[in-house]
């Protein structure tokens, strides 16, 4: 029992302190991301009205045909960022700060922000 507990304190430490830098910015809106087993979320909030302002997720109808003809989980993470990016420029959100959600910063965590950033999207 002592083992699981360290290890759900080591997450939310990790996970606050990856918040601590990116909630709450005067200028900038948040896109907080969530990873699954199976699923990629992400999310642009204004945390000072505590509204979504955009959302995409691998769960979408409108991505679900790019996503059966995608061959890993990092491929529908690539798919998710270029689909927030687009919402948020239709939008006119350009700039936002990056929330990675406790997520080390490797793998889908890296190729959806990369994703994003070719997109138009600038964090």
């Amino acid at each position: 029992m002592g083992i699981l507990n360290n290890n759900i304190k080591r997450k939310s430490r990790r996970r606050n302190r990856s918040k601590s830098t990116s909630m709450f910015h005067s200028k900038y809106p948040r896109l907080v991301i969530y990873r699954s087993n199976k699923h990629f979320e992400s999310q642009i909030v204004n945390d000072f009205e505590a509204n979504t302002l955009v959302s995409s997720s691998s769960k979408d109808s409108s991505l679900k045909k790019e996503i059966k003809s995608s061959k890993s989980k990092t491929d529908v993470s690539i798919i998710v960022g270029k689909a927030i990016a687009e919402k948020a420029i239709k939008k006119k959100i350009k700039n936002v700060v990056f929330d990675r959600n406790g997520y080390p910063f490797h793998g889908r965590v890296k190729a959806f922000a990369d994703a994003a950033r070719e997109a138009g999207l600038e964090f």
